[in-house]
């Protein structure tokens, strides 16, 4: 299933879908939700839902795209491409995929299928320096788009990511950064193990030691207001971003985006407190694309929208002492 018709910009830039346009005078796509706008990098992906059709099958050439079925439909789909015949029977979890440049080929949707995710993950991200196996388009191409298969591993991967899609969070950003990895190395491992046994390499333990996480941490605190990428962190603490990302969770006991969302809710009480700063302006430097979307968020941490937490505590001095005192905010 292909919603596309030209070759997409780098994944995660802020490009419209050129394939709406197109499966849309067929009449049979509505598109969700999407990754537009939204500033994400390493993967770009739209939520949608297809009515049933026959349509051309077609890919970019510098992606692989994957299809997670996250509502949990009862449909199938026959695909003909060169080489290529193959019907996948969906349920929600149910992955598939389709390699990268294909041109020539149609898909046939039996019954109208809702809550469809489609992820679009560059190539780039199986380069050799990024694992501790040697891997190359040799791989790539290795991933069988014959049948659909069921890993729960990348299907959580792919409610997460149509959870941000839905529901925009603070550190938002940063969650997909470490998606986009996980599900490259996820990609890597079941095509390794299946064609040679081998397995992704594990990071050496105490690769983060002291040092450079405090590093990290000074950083992560410093850029609270400001676009905090897993690229920049990783570098700081001189890791690939795959091994930073295990490493950290490893040394402080969450993951990166996890750790980032906790800070910069602490740091958007202390805004609100002080009073001085609109609501759009804290938004916005807590890297939420509008106030809605962090007012939304707000509620449903505390139970209080941000300009009512104000009202309440707005009149308090901002003291560590007082953390204890507030709504707890677990993540948004």
């Amino acid at each position: 299933m292909d919603v596309r018709q030209q070759q997409p910009a780098a994944a995660g830039r802020n490009e419209p879908w050129p394939y709406l346009d197109f499966w849309g005078n067929h009449g049979c796509v509505n598109l969700l939700s999407t990754s537009t706008n939204r500033g994400w990098s390493g993967l770009s992906a739209q939520l949608c839902s297809v009515r049933k059709t026959v349509a051309p099958w077609r890919t970019p050439q510098s992606e692989i795209r994957i299809c997670v079925d996250v509502s949990g439909n009862k449909s199938s789909i026959a695909r003909r491409a060169p080489g290529i015949e193959s019907r996948i029977v969906v349920r929600r979890g149910t992955v598939w995929f389709s390699p990268p440049g294909l041109q020539e080929g149609s898909v046939d949707i039996a019954y109208d299928m809702s809550g469809v995710l489609h992820i679009y993950l560059p190539l780039t991200h199986f380069s050799p320096g990024n694992f501790d196996i040697n891997i190359g388009k040799s791989v790539v191409g290795g991933l069988s788009c014959e049948d659909a298969f069921d890993d729960p591993l990348l299907a959580e991967i792919g409610y997460a990511i149509a959870s941000e899609l839905q529901t925009e969070t603070s550190a938002g950003r940063l969650l997909i950064e470490g998606l986009a990895s996980s599900l490259a190395a996820r990609l890597v491992q079941k095509c390794t193990r299946e064609s040679t046994g081998q397995s992704i390499g594990s990071p050496a333990r105490g690769a983060l030691d002291r040092r450079r996480l405090q590093r990290v941490l000074d950083y992560i605190e410093a850029n609270l207001e400001g676009d905090l990428t897993l690229d920049d962190m990783a570098s700081i603490a001189c890791l690939s971003r795959f091994h930073f990302a295990r490493a950290f969770k490893e040394a402080v006991g969450q993951s990166p985006h996890r750790h980032v969302s906790a800070k910069r809710l602490t740091r958007a009480k202390a805004l609100l407190m002080q009073g001085d700063r609109s609501l759009v302006d804290i938004a916005l430097s807590l890297s939420f694309s509008s106030q809605a979307n962090f007012t939304r968020a707000f509620r449903q941490a505390t139970g209080h929208a941000p300009g009512q937490f104000r009202q309440a505590f707005g009149s308090r001095r901002w003291e560590p002492s007082l953390r204890r005192d507030l709504p707890a905010l677990s993540s948004i």
